[in-house]
């Protein structure tokens, strides 16, 4: 029995424990616990695939294993964030480590607006059935990837935390502006819509123009409104890719 090829099927199992430990800590509302794990559960996701390629070891059994990582990383995971959130003020700087709590209302559970927030578990499930069905998606993207929607939504909550930004915490405390990112994230997932990769099969500046300017508003957001620029960079992306896709139409 070859070592090297369960390697890659390790890493991925990194990113399920990482995924688990992230749920446990969405249900408790200990929302930087919850980006920590994510974020290593994402790295974990992204070196499998890595490290399959890298040592020629790639199968049926990792594709599988990686959705079944993801799900968990990528789709349970935002959908217990976002259910804590909708319904909820927290209150910024009021000394409460917790200042959301998720606790469901089981008289009107049907009624329950919280409950929208699972929409997103949905949706990934649904993605990612698709994604290990579609042999389109080698080198570019079908709707948004799970774990940009993942980063996006885990994002939500620090933004109260840790901003500056009066107006962006308002807007994530707005139940409105929540259900709706929840139903245009759950949209994008599901879409027909080409989104370019960051894998690069050469260098040059004209075939990865919009790739290296992603890259530069990234950096420059990232440096300047911290927090703020995660949901911002993921927008960035979406919107890049489809002026992408126009050039591409008109034979740019």
């Amino acid at each position: 029995m070859k070592i090297k090829k369960h390697i890659p099927n390790l890493l991925t199992l990194g990113n399920l424990f990482c995924g688990t430990l992230a749920t446990i800590f969405a249900v408790q509302g200990e929302f930087v616990s919850v980006a920590f794990f994510v974020v290593f559960g994402i790295l974990f996701d992204f070196l499998d695939g890595f490290v399959a390629r890298l040592l020629n070891v790639s199968g049926e059994l990792g594709k599988q294993l990686d959705s079944l990582a993801d799900m968990v990383t990528s789709g349970v995971v935002p959908g217990i964030v976002m259910f804590q959130l909708i319904g909820q003020r927290g209150i910024k700087n009021s000394g409460n480590h917790h200042p959301f709590s998720g606790a469901l209302n089981i008289d009107g559970f049907y009624q329950d607006i919280k409950l929208f927030g699972l929409l997103l578990t949905l949706a990934s499930c649904y993605r990612l059935a698709k994604f290990n069905l579609d042999t389109r998606q080698t080198n570019s993207f079908i709707g948004l990837p799970t774990p940009a929607m993942s980063l996006f939504v885990i994002s939500l909550p620090l933004i109260v935390e840790f901003s500056d930004y009066s107006f962006a915490t308002d807007l994530v405390q707005n139940n409105y502006f929540l259900i709706g990112v929840t139903f245009v994230l759950s949209f994008l997932m599901n879409a027909e819509l080409p989104l370019f990769s960051l894998k690069f099969k050469e260098y040059s500046f004209k075939k990865n123009l919009i790739k290296y300017l992603f890259l530069l508003v990234a950096i420059i957001l990232i440096f300047t409104l911290q927090y703020l620029s995660i949901p911002l960079i993921i927008f960035v992306y979406v919107v890049l890719s489809i002026i992408s896709n126009y050039r591409k139409k008109l034979g740019f």
